[in-house]
């Protein structure tokens, strides 16, 4: 057996004990986030864009900084098409493996890739979502130290290992629901498919009423939320 079946369980065992991740969205509302991580590739980001486009929906990508550098114009095109932009680090290095200022380092450069690409002010790139989802409490301490908010998933349907279109979808059309922050990767390790996957899926999402929003959206609902029950 795979981690796929497990990773639901994950959720529901972590989420409560880090609840200053942003995990998912309101259960009572009929949206999701749909999320790419480890881009942006040359090939495999601009297909995708095209599929988003069709469909007019809004995405959030969490990036590397060196595919950033790497492929700026594709940075650029995601940017001006409108979608959310998230932090992976530089390269796909797990967070814990570094200490607090190797972190931060990766962070920034990351930040500043993207902002000098895109024309952003660095301070709006805030959200970070650790390279496989690996944290530990002094991770999440280093990132609120710098000013950042770490980003997980509630459907996570191990995309990058290339299961199958098919499969992936049936992944998460099982699994999604009110509230659900949904995973897939457009880098090297799953992008191949990616564009096929999200046409195949988006429709029958979009039957079934949900409505995309960003990161940004939600960690706003969350934070009203937090308001009203202060």
């Amino acid at each position: 057996m795979g981690i796929a079946p497990l990773l639901p369980y994950v959720h529901n065992v972590l989420s409560p004990l880090f609840p200053g991740c942003l995990w998912q969205g309101d259960p009572q509302r009929k949206e999701i986030a749909l999320t790419f991580d480890d881009g942006p590739h040359p090939e495999h980001t601009l297909q995708l864009l095209k599929v988003l486009s069709e469909y007019q929906v809004t995405a959030s990508f969490f990036w590397l900084g060196v595919c950033v550098e790497r492929a700026p114009k594709v940075a650029q095109a995601v940017y001006e098409q409108g979608h959310w932009l998230g932090l992976h680090g530089y390269t796909h290095q797990s967070f814990p493996r570094m200490n607090g200022k190797q972190l931060l380092e990766s962070l920034e450069n990351t930040r500043d890739a993207i902002a000098t690409t895109c024309s952003l002010d660095p301070e709006t790139l805030r959200d970070v979502r650790p390279p496989n989802g690996i944290f530990t409490p002094a991770t999440l301490s280093q990132l609120k130290a710098g000013g950042y908010r770490p980003v997980m998933w509630s459907v996570v349907p191990v995309d990058w290992v290339c299961p199958g279109i098919e499969l992936v979808t049936q992944r998460i059309m099982k699994q999604t629901q009110n509230g659900s922050i949904v995973v897939l990767h457009d880098g090297l390790c799953g992008g191949q498919d990616v564009a096929r996957t999200t046409h195949q899926l988006l429709p029958q999402l979009l039957s079934r009423g949900y409505r995309f929003v960003t990161i940004d959206h939600l960690w706003n609902q969350k934070q009203q939320t937090t308001a009203i029950t202060l």
